[in-house]
């Protein structure tokens, strides 16, 4: 997850590209830029990625496009950033029980590290990458926690507020689950911040559920009321909000 397109003096076509990608309309983003160079290629890979993380589908376009940027990738850092989007896309097929490609997305990613220089803009992504399979698939929080901390340096280090606003709140999950509420909360909220004042709705809704978490009533709910509304909004993505975001049943007791 790293933003392009968020200020206003970007390239019109990058600022195109992120309205879409933030209101999850990955396929329309992608559609924009022709996959004639390594870095078209590699941003509408990732785009593609991105989407079957946020709906669960589009599996096979992701492939398809990832294989195009991995064939035009000419430099240890193209051939890396295509590395680490083929552990992403192999974590999530993973995460979502497609297929289990766990040791090819640590394989992947080890590639990505031996080819993507320690201090390069593309590390922290890298490093939060790394973070979710030792949080995720590992089930290893400590690995996972250092992780994530040397992509939240990384983020703040090259002015990366997407990425940042995933650190923080990945940092502030494993915060809730040791019972360190204040911390949680401060992540969580951080990540909220950064995400609105991106105007980034797809990943909104997943930061306003998770800051209710840490909140008493009647905050929460009206939290999660608002995740819902922008759920809906959304068209009911992302799709792993489902469940947490479904309405109270009628009569059910409340707080």
């Amino acid at each position: 997850m790293s933003g392009d397109g968020t200020t206003a003096d970007d390239d019109p076509l990058q600022t195109a590209v992120w309205r879409l990608r933030s209101r999850a309309c990955w396929a329309d983003a992608a559609a924009l830029l022709a996959p004639a160079t390594p870095d078209t290629a590699l941003q509408r890979a990732s785009l593609l990625v991105e989407r079957c993380l946020y709906t669960e589908a589009g599996w096979e376009e992701a492939e398809d496009a990832l294989r195009t940027a991995e064939a035009l990738a000419d430099s240890d850092d193209e051939r890396g950033a295509a590395a680490c989007e083929r552990g992403y896309l192999a974590y999530a097929a993973t995460l979502f029980r497609v297929r289990d490609r766990a040791d090819e997305a640590r394989a992947a990613l080890g590639r990505a590290a031996a080819l993507i220089a320690p201090g390069a803009p593309g590390r922290a992504l890298l490093d939060f990458r790394r973070g979710l399979i030792a949080e995720n698939l590992t089930r290893s929080p400590q690995a996972a926690r250092a992780a994530y901390r040397r992509a939240h340096a990384g983020a703040t280090a090259h002015a990366d507020p997407l990425l940042l606003s995933a650190t923080w709140r990945h940092l502030a999950g494993l915060a809730l689950r040791e019972g360190e509420l204040t911390e949680a909360r401060q992540g969580f909220a951080e990540s909220l911040r950064i995400r609105e004042e991106l105007g980034y709705l797809v990943g909104t809704a997943p930061a306003l559920v998770s800051l209710a978490e840490t909140e008493t009533e009647p905050e929460a709910s009206r939290l999660r009321e608002e995740a819902r509304r922008l759920f809906r909004l959304l068209g009911g993505v992302p799709t792993w909000l489902t469940t947490q975001l479904a309405p109270p049943a009628p009569g059910a007791a409340t707080a």
